[in-house]
């Protein structure tokens, strides 16, 4: 990787975001299916299908300033969902892995958060301004998801006894 302007900066951003929604395409159907609670299962596939809508956004910015968003991976968001498949796989009470899913989950957000802020700053510094408005819908949808999902997290899943039968199943 070479760095040697804004442009450079931006480009490696843009590859960097491509890779880690592509990931998410392919990670957020498993957990969707590891999840129990209805709104969280809606949630994620919800989300699925803005991922997609991300990635196709990505492509409109590379495409329209002339560069590939291949080449890159994102390796933070690789990591990211290694912890998540960790949890798909655990076993356990089903609520206890819906909220673990929901921290898996609101990391990657806040991950993407920062990421697009970023780069949306970035476009706007560079005068990219059809690129600047692309992320800004897409920052958009990503603060409305971590929101949702603490909107579960706090609306009824961690409130539902959770901590008390793990408390009960310990004592027997």
């Amino acid at each position: 990787m070479r760095l040697q302007s804004l442009e450079d900066v931006f480009q490696e951003q843009i590859e960097d975001l491509h890779s880690a929604e592509n990931q998410l395409v392919a990670a957020l159907p498993k957990v969707a299916d590891a999840a129990t609670d209805e709104k969280l299962t809606n949630a994620v596939r919800e989300h699925l299908e803005q991922t997609r809508e991300h990635v196709r956004r990505l492509d409109t910015i590379a495409r329209d300033l002339g560069f590939s968003t291949s080449g890159e991976k994102c390796e933070a968001m690789a990591g990211l969902i290694r912890e998540s498949e960790e949890i798909v796989s655990a076993e356990g009470d089903p609520a206890a892995k819906d909220a673990a899913l929901i921290a898996a989950a609101q990391r990657v957000e806040h991950y993407e958060i920062a990421a697009y802020g970023t780069v949306k700053a970035l476009a706007g510094e560079l005068g990219y301004d059809k690129a600047k408005d692309l992320l800004d819908e897409t920052l958009d949808e990503e603060s409305q998801a971590d929101g949702l999902l603490t909107k579960i997290a706090t609306g009824g899943l961690l409130k539902a006894g959770v901590n008390t039968a793990a408390h009960s199943d310990a004592a027997h």
